[in-house]
């Protein structure tokens, strides 16, 4: 059994490689070659911490393995740890046995960044210019520099609860040579494409807010309860996720189907566009919204390919077990 710990997996695994890494399990689950197994989230009654599993089996790229991990709200100030905790752990498909154990913190945002990232390659009009932020939490800066890649932004507007939390995307963007303000949301009718990344329970982004032929990246939402957008922004948007059965029951869609704004059957993977079996964005007043409600595969394809690199280059520690 391979363990690649934590502290090494900054040299293991670029942007680009996680890209690839969910791009590619996004296509094999549309094709029906991988499959999520259901998600398990609980509240602890300890710590105010939410504790769960992700799982899955990718078929293609024959990876098993489940997410254990979740949500500690006053780790950073109380212990100066990030909120966000996670292991991921491989096992042998053709036996079942432990075949690694990898640490799932960076991962996890290298791999959420990742997903937004290739919604905006597939769903953002090609001339998107302005890049709108809503959130300035840990994750915020892995979006921003994600997001980035993908078109040739000329400026970065960001909203956030508290302004001054802001100054880490500022510093993001400045080294990309992007000039940043912080806006209103009223100001993010100027964006081509917004990623929401926060953890809230109640709407910020209004569907007034948004203009036509925006793309939305709605990656906050993985929880029955919490929500980004407003729900009516769904029914106006054509609406991608990366899973419909947790879009409609964790994701930023649960709210819009509640409500009776849209329905499963509207909502279309995005494995099925990068697949080329479903039209993604089909004009350029057309607005895209992406359900990024962050499915184990996710986790399994980063993981997997950090051991094969960690293992190359001889960082992995192997144990007997």
């Amino acid at each position: 059994m391979w363990i690649v710990p934590e502290r090494v997996i900054a040299d293991l695994m670029t942007r680009e490689a996680a890209f690839d890494a969910v791009e590619q399990v996004f296509a094999a689950m549309a094709a029906g070659a991988a499959r999520n197994f259901p998600v398990v989230r609980e509240a602890l009654g300890h710590e105010d911490a939410l504790y769960g599993f992700k799982g899955g089996f990718d078929g293609a790229g024959q990876v098993l393995g489940l997410k254990a991990g979740g949500y500690w709200p006053h780790n950073m100030d109380r212990r100066g740890l990030i909120n966000h905790q996670s292991t991921v752990f491989l096992f042998d498909p053709d036996t079942g046995q432990p075949t690694a154990m990898v640490g799932g913190n960076l991962l996890t945002a290298l791999r959420t960044a990742a997903a937004s990232s290739v919604s905006i390659r597939h769903l953002a009009r090609p001339d998107a210019r302005v890049l709108g932020m809503i959130g300035a939490g840990h994750q915020a800066t892995f979006q921003l520099r994600a997001a980035l890649e993908q078109r040739p932004f000329e400026k970065v507007i960001a909203w956030n609860r508290s302004a001054t939390r802001l100054d880490s995307l500022r510093v993001v963007a400045e080294e990309a040579g992007v000039p940043f303000e912080s806006v209103p949301l009223e100001g993010m009718r100027e964006a081509d494409v917004i990623v929401t990344i926060t953890s809230a329970f109640a709407p910020s982004l209004l569907a007034d807010h948004v203009s036509d032929g925006t793309h939305i990246a709605c990656m906050g939402t993985d929880t029955v309860g919490k929500q980004e957008v407003e729900s009516s922004l769904l029914g106006r948007a054509t609406v991608f996720t990366d899973e419909v059965a947790q879009s409609v029951t964790i994701g930023e869609a649960q709210h819009a189907v509640a409500e009776g704004l849209i329905r499963a059957a509207n909502i279309t993977p995005l494995g099925a566009v990068i697949n080329g079996t479903r039209p993604g964005r089909v004009s350029d007043r057309q607005i895209t919204l992406f359900d990024g409600t962050g499915v184990g595969l996710q986790d399994l394809a980063v993981a997997s390919a950090v051991v094969d690199r960690a293992i190359a280059q001889g960082i992995a520690i192997e144990v007997e077990f």
